[in-house]
């Protein structure tokens, strides 16, 4: 694990220069230089109080495989999510209540993302991957999915 910065976060207190044994800190660019950062070292970490930089794992563990049970119900549960989204647009649309309209946009929202969450989880929303790529080349008339398997 080496250390990295959130330039956002940084308040530029300068602390991590100080207790850096290897000077991997940087001020100028703002980057940690990860060949001398130390491996869990976390000196940096604990010392900034802007609490901008964090460890980062070199490599991260591969995602398991969801049985065709799993992802058969992630995907029912973002259809019904797009349904309720759906319902949820209506409401906002045709309601004259400002705080009914509001309240329905909310709830919109928020089917649209837990329907997002599920196709991800079940390993359709990235278009990088196999499962996506499959689902896109069954719609050969769709110009959205050629343009995504293009990339």
């Amino acid at each position: 694990m080496y250390a990295s910065r959130n330039l956002d976060y940084c308040t530029k207190d300068c602390v991590c220069l100080f207790v850096c044994p290897t000077g991997a800190t940087d001020t100028e660019n703002g980057q940690i230089n990860m060949d001398k950062c130390i491996d869990g070292c976390r000196l940096c970490v604990d010392a900034c109080p802007s609490h901008a930089i964090f460890l980062v794992p070199e490599t991260f563990p591969e995602p398991l495989c969801k049985d065709k049970e799993v992802n058969a119900t992630l995907m029912k549960l973002c259809e019904r999510k797009f349904t309720e989204e759906d319902t949820a647009l209506s409401v906002s649309e045709y309601s004259g209540n400002r705080t009914e309209s509001r309240l329905a946009k909310a709830l919109q929202r928020s089917a649209r993302i837990l329907s997002e969450d599920c196709a991800r989880e079940a390993g359709y929303l990235t278009p990088q991957c196999r499962k996506t790529r499959e689902l896109l080349s069954q719609f050969p008339d769709s110009e959205n999915a050629h343009k995504l398997l293009k990339h």
